[in-house]
């Protein structure tokens, strides 16, 4: 099993999670984070670390954003890894939280 960063991560980005993984399986994209499900180990450290409640095991992700699972197995292909936590984007506050943003992910 792996944990998949879902889409309240876009804009958001906080990267909280990215200091607790062990395994250094998080990818930073231009304003989304994935994890490489190759690389994680289901440590579970990471899900309580998102302010944005954005990180789900696999088997708990919400309805309707199971495609996130593949997605985040794409990204993570093609972003470099991120192993040290960033400031949050200045509006990401105000990104917390709002529906539809899919559409914003920029690859």
């Amino acid at each position: 099993m792996t944990f998949v960063v879902v889409e309240n991560c876009i804009k958001c980005k906080y990267t909280d999670c990215v200091e607790v993984c062990p395994v250094d399986c998080f990818h930073e994209g231009p304003n989304f984070l994935v994890i490489d499900p190759e690389e994680c180990i289901d440590c579970t450290l990471c899900e309580p670390e998102c302010p944005a409640e954005a990180i789900f095991a696999e088997d708990d992700i919400p309805e309707g954003q199971e495609h996130f699972l593949e997605l985040n197995a794409e990204l993570a292909q093609n972003w470099p890894v991120l192993t040290q936590k960033k400031d949050a984007p200045d509006d990401a506050d105000e990104w917390n939280g709002k529906p539809d943003k899919l559409k914003l992910l920029e690859k």
